[in-house]
């Protein structure tokens, strides 16, 4: 199979994906490489509030405007731990560097600064994380189980999670409605 990397692309789920996490999910896929890959679910909110989460974690909340950002379940690996997918990348104590404009950070300073400065202000928080051997995700195209388009931070950022599944499909010019359950190989 030929080498590709999806860093900085959704992965779409196809209607027949029966795994229970990621069932009707939208992947932003931070990282893909010889080694593997990692992603976060941003369309899937938890029962949790950024605001509930600061206060659990003992991190005071000042900044306006950020105590009902829902929480994200970003995946099915280590979902006791944090997760921020930001713009600007800014200069955080452990953050993987995406690309020029997006990074995912998993320290707590950077938590603590969206409490007190309400800075970055385009911001995912989530519990968890989606993670993939070497070779996984390629044999998991081949079986139809993903479709993939380059990412859109809009639809990161400014979509409501709920619209975020259709609105990356309509990238591709596809309606959800218009997805087969069954995929076939020519």
């Amino acid at each position: 199979m030929q080498s590709i990397n999806l860093t900085d692309h959704f992965l779409i789920a196809m209607p027949a994906m029966v795994d229970s996490y990621f069932s009707r999910t939208l992947v932003y896929i931070a990282e893909h490489n010889d080694r593997g890959a990692l992603g976060v679910i941003v369309n899937r909110p938890l029962d949790m509030s950024l605001g509930t989460l600061l206060e659990r974690i003992d991190v005071p909340l000042e900044a306006a405007g950020f105590a009902g950002l829902p929480v994200l379940l970003g995946g099915p690996v280590q979902t006791d731990r944090g997760f921020v997918l930001h713009r600007p990348v800014g200069h955080w104590q452990s953050t993987l560097v995406i690309n020029e404009q997006l990074g995912l950070t998993s320290s707590r300073d950077i938590l603590q600064a969206v409490a007190h400065s309400g800075q970055p202000h385009d911001l995912l928080v989530t519990l968890g994380y989606a993670g993939w051997a070497a070779g996984q995700i390629e044999h998991e195209l081949a079986q139809n189980a993903w479709l993939t388009v380059p990412a859109d931070p809009g639809i990161l950022f400014e979509s409501p999670y709920e619209e975020r599944l259709a609105s990356a499909l309509e990238l591709l010019g596809v309606n959800l409605a218009n997805l087969a359950d069954a995929a076939g190989h020519a």
